[in-house]
Formats: structure tokens, sequence, C-alpha cells
């Protein structure tokens, strides 16, 4: 009786930890049906999706699946830099196609064609926005929820954005982006890692009227559940094909920065963005050689020559936004001239960054000129927080 005691108390406290597992699993937006499937009953609905809009909670089922099994009129899919299925290298071209699966319409938000145009949009209430962001603000897939708002706005079609976590959202840092120098890898006055949600920032555009003409869109978000910004979220799916683990994409802020200069970040190879490197030995001990692979990097810079630099893969998960690793590479550089391209300053937003790097401030120095524009980024970030 005794033992049979003890087992029913193990059983009720192993029911309870359960239970308050269950309780507080982090569920995204795209899994809080109960929040927007009456909504989008009856409506004609396009979808801004791609291999990161699935329901983790449902065995990894795709949202657009999803929505056309509870009978939701799906009628095209929107997709971003990398296509529908996350495999398009950095800057290659997505074209218009058909999905084999489900027989939908494809239209690309990618090339010439960032906005949807009037014909594109013709016929639907509501564009879905569900793509998995990792809280850059030179990730482009922000800079396609701006234009998808602005499409919107101007044509009198809902936005319901189904809200997911920012992977880098427990911090903020990096210089605002400084007028002329918008881009698509920068189109808002916002810190390079901003500290929002794409919830979040879809409300700060539409509050700040950063919207052509200064129209707003009609907005809906789907929050996340049992997550707020100092939670750690490990991404289900690899958000685009150079950032494939946890770590490449915390480290992502910092070594993006070599994207603007002529040292490599490690694609063409299965670590991208946690190397750093140049094909010369004088310039670090650690090899690597990037070579050709599909789905991942067609053709990397100095593919087939063996470069020499630095491996992070050590980096703890704790790591944030730093300038150590650019700073490091330029002093080590024996080409300091040609160290830079024109593409920097356009990731930074600002041409001080550089500046400052070739006068030989230090990372304090650097970080100290954007504290004002910080606290000004961070008191207009408060209004627009849906997560604590």
């Amino acid at each position: 009786m005794k033992n049979t005691g003890i087992l029913s108390l193990i059983l009720i406290v192993l029911i309870g930890i359960s239970s308050f597992a269950q309780s507080n699993e982090i569920k995204v937006g795209a899994e809080r049906s109960d929040l927007y499937l009456d909504d989008l009953k009856g409506k004609n609905v396009g979808i801004v999706g791609n291999q990161t809009s699935i329901l983790p909670g449902k065995d990894n089922m795709h949202l657009v699946d999803y929505l056309l099994a509870e009978n939701i009129q799906v009628k095209r899919v929107f997709v971003p830099e990398h296509g529908f299925r996350g495999k398009a290298d950095a800057g290659e071209l997505v074209d218009n196609s058909t999905d084999s699966k489900t027989g939908l319409p494809i239209v690309s938000l990618y090339g010439n064609n960032k906005k949807p145009s009037p014909e594109q949009l013709q016929g639907l209430d509501v564009i879905i926005f569900d793509l998995q962001d990792v809280g850059t603000r030179f990730y482009t897939y922000i800079s396609t929820m701006h234009y998808v708002m602005e499409a919107g706005a101007e044509n009198g079609v809902e936005i319901m954005v189904m809200d997911r976590p920012n992977p880098n959202g427990d911090y903020i840092d990096g210089p605002v982006l400084k007028e002329g120098f918008e881009s698509f890898v920068g189109m808002h006055p916002i810190p390079i890692i901003h500290g929002l949600t794409v919830g979040e920032l879809a409300q700060m555009i539409n509050g700040e009227k950063w919207l052509k003409g200064e129209k707003t869109a009609e907005l809906k978000v789907i929050p996340i559940e049992n997550w707020d910004h100092s939670t750690t979220y490990s991404l289900p799916v690899k958000p685009s094909p150079n950032l494939p683990n946890d770590l490449s994409i915390r480290l992502y802020p910092s070594t993006c920065f070599f994207e603007g200069t002529n040292i490599s970040v490690g694609r063409g190879t299965y670590f991208p963005f946690m190397v750093y490197g140049y094909p010369d030995a004088d310039f670090g001990d650690f090899e690597f050689t990037p070579v050709s692979i599909d789905g991942m990097a067609k053709s990397p810079r100095y593919q087939d020559k063996t470069c020499f630099g630095v491996d992070l893969r050590d980096e703890p998960m704790t790591s944030q936004f730093t300038l150590s690793y650019v700073l490091d590479a330029y002093e080590r550089s024996n080409n300091k001239e040609k160290f830079f391209t024109n593409y920097f300053n356009t990731l930074a937003g600002t041409d001080e960054l550089k500046k400052m790097i070739i006068a030989g401030k230090s990372e304090k120095e650097i970080k100290d000129s954007w504290k004002q524009d910080l606290a000004e980024y961070k008191k207009l970030r408060e209004k627009y927080l849906i997560y604590d």
C-alpha cells in the first residue's frame, strides 16, 4: 500500500509537470486558429509564406495546407527572397510559378516585383504575412512586409500578420539607419538589431506612417502565446539557406557586415556566418575552402580557393552584436584600400561606421556614437510592444 501511494504521488507530480509544460508551450500566431479562422471564412485569401510558414504543434504542417484543409479560400501565394521552399541563393532571381502540391499560383516578391501590383491583389480580401524573421534590419523579409502592407493600404486589402518569435529579440543595438541610406536591406529608421517581432514592427510601420503617402494598412496581428522578449527560441526550420542553425542566427547581426567587404563569411561551407577569412595565409590559422553547394551557395566568393581566418563556432549562444569581428578583420587585412565595398554603407545604414573604422576608433568609441539614437528609438519602440 505504501509503494502504491508513492507511485500515485509520482504519477500526479509527472502529470502536473506535463500539464505545466503544455500550458507554457510557445505557440506561434499561425497555431492560434481560434483567433483568426472565423475572420477568414468566406474571404479570398493570399499568403506571403515560405518554408518557415509552419505550425510546429501540428507536425510542422504548412499554413497553406492547414488553411486549405479548413476550407479557407486561399487563392494565391506570394514569396520573398529565397523562394517558396527557401532554397534560392541570396540575391537570386525568384520566378513566378505554380505550387506542385496545391496548384496555387506563386507570385514572386523578389527581383523587379517587390510590391504586389493591383492586378496581383485583384479579388483578394486579406493577405496573411507569415515569415520567420531573425530580428535584423537588413534581413529582407521585413522589407517584403513593408511593401505588402503598402499595397494593401493602397488597394483596400486587409493585412493579417501571423507573429513569430524574434530569436534576436532580447536586446537592441547598432546604428540607426540614416535618411538617404534606404534600400531593400534597410527601409526604416531603426537600428540593426531592432528588438521587435514582425507583428510589433508592422504596428510601428503603421503608427509612424512610414508607408508611401503616409497611408496605413488595415492591420491585424495574431500574437504569439507564452513568449516574451527574454524567452530563448530555437527555430524549427532554417529561415534562409545560409542560416542553418541557432548560432549562425545569433552571430548574423555581427558577421553580416562581411557581405560589404572583400572577406568571405563562409558562404560555400556548411557553417556560413560562423567563420570569416580571406585567401591569404597571413590572415589567420583556421582554413576553409568555399565550394558550390546547391541550395546554399551556388557561386560563393572565393570558390575553390583556400581561405584563412577565424572560426566562431565555439562562440556562446548568449553572444550579442559586436564590431570586434569586423575590426579584427580590418586590422588583419593587407589590402585595406579594397577591404570595403560600396555595399558596406548600405548594410550599415550610414557612412559614419566605415569612416570610424578607417580612423582607427575602438568598438566602445563607435558604439558611444549611436547611444543617443538608440535611446530615442527605445522610447519609440515602447509604444508598439505586444510582449513584455
